[in-house]
């Protein structure tokens, strides 16, 4: 387990979920939360394959903040099948305040520990991370 500059570790869980999402493609998305009582990354939720974006979106709180990875699958002008790897930070405005520091504080560690992000959204409300601010940042 790594230690973040908050004090704040990274579960192994997180790692090897991300690994698979990463090299196996067994997941579309993973949601991450900071469990306080253990100070400590976990792994939420992750998404089957099947699962949409909405599905997705869905699974983030509307008042506390999360991280996540979510896999893009998209195709090119050229007909090229790519996927992009976005990392997302969740942070609603009504989150409490000492929440919300503790995930800006403890973000680009738990980012250096999932080696492979290819594109960083930070969000406060859904709109920040809407379908289509997804397609215009992947190409």
């Amino acid at each position: 387990m790594a230690n973040s500059a908050s004090g704040i570790a990274v579960s192994d869980e997180c790692k090897l979920k991300f690994l698979e999402l990463k090299a196996k493609r067994n997941h579309r998305y993973i949601v991450f939360k900071i469990d306080d009582t253990v100070q400590q990354v976990m792994v939420e939720k992750v998404g089957t394959q099947a699962e949409t974006y909405e599905d997705f979106a869905n699974s983030l709180p509307d008042n506390d903040c999360r991280y996540a990875v979510f896999d893009y699958d998209f195709t090119t002008d050229e007909n090229c099948r790519k996927s992009k790897i976005f990392f997302i930070a969740w942070s609603p405005d009504v989150a409490k305040v000492r929440t919300k520091m503790l995930y800006a504080s403890s973000k680009d560690r738990f980012k250096r520990e999932l080696d492979g992000i290819q594109v960083e959204l930070q969000a406060t409300d859904p709109s920040e991370m809407s379908w289509d601010t997804l397609k215009a940042r992947a190409y």
